[in-house]
């Protein structure tokens, strides 16, 4: 087999597998079993160890002895951290992208969020999700540095499956986070000082971490 063929089918499995890990099919803790997905793919087993290894590097998989590859599993201090960190970079991130967002940035970003009030009332995590990611790359992708919108956008991959579960099972989080999305648009129309609009920004990432937390711990004392 030649290098670039190799390469297409490493992509592949590493796609695959990236996209069963998002939507969910495989859930945190799932065991990967090369020989399985081999039989499945008719693909060798080289490709799937290469995507493995790529996957666990980007923090997707974790290595376990004498279990093998599994989908990565984020405990409750790991997920607070990355989430205030990530609340810092998007902040900075919606802020910086203020001198190149047009009217029609703001209007797609006005009715993605009308989008998401009008599906409350018959809520679907899955798209709730996939509209507020919508929502948000808006911004990122004006941030104007490559590497904060890579760094962002890998860290939202990696906690999709935990932010579908906050929305599903914190009560009354996903209809805050549209009326925080409606406050944070009127700063960006005003225009709001790059200070003001960066707070805004990383405070309404924390209200998603403070009331998964606040979830986790009625769950516990129950």
């Amino acid at each position: 087999m030649t290098t670039s063929r190799r390469t297409t089918k490493m992509e592949t499995a590493y796609e695959l597998l990236k996209q069963r890990i998002s939507d969910g099919t495989y859930g945190p803790g799932y065991r990967l079993v090369i020989d399985q997905l081999a039989r499945e793919t008719g693909m060798s087993s080289i490709p799937w160890r290469e995507a493995i290894r790529r996957l666990e590097a980007e923090g997707w998989l974790e290595m376990v002895p004498n279990v093998g590859a599994r989908v990565a599993i984020f405990d409750t201090a790991s997920y607070g951290q990355t989430m205030q960190v990530l609340a810092r970079l998007e902040g900075y991130a919606t802020a910086a992208a203020l001198p190149r967002l047009t009217s029609g940035d703001l209007d797609q970003a006005r009715h993605l969020n009308q989008q998401m009030t009008k599906s409350l009332d018959d809520f679907d995590p899955v798209g709730f999700t996939a509209l507020n990611r919508e929502f948000h790359f808006i911004f990122y992708e004006r941030c104007g540095d490559a590497h904060l919108y890579n760094l962002i956008k890998l860290e939202w991959s990696r906690l999709d499956m935990i932010r579908k579960a906050a929305f599903s099972s914190v009560p009354g989080r996903a209809r805050a986070s549209v009326v925080e999305h409606e406050a944070l648009l009127d700063l960006l129309g005003a225009p709001a000082s790059f200070d003001a609009i960066e707070v805004a920004a990383r405070q309404h990432k924390l209200n998603t971490l403070q009331a998964v937390q606040a979830n986790d711990a009625t769950r516990a004392g129950q």
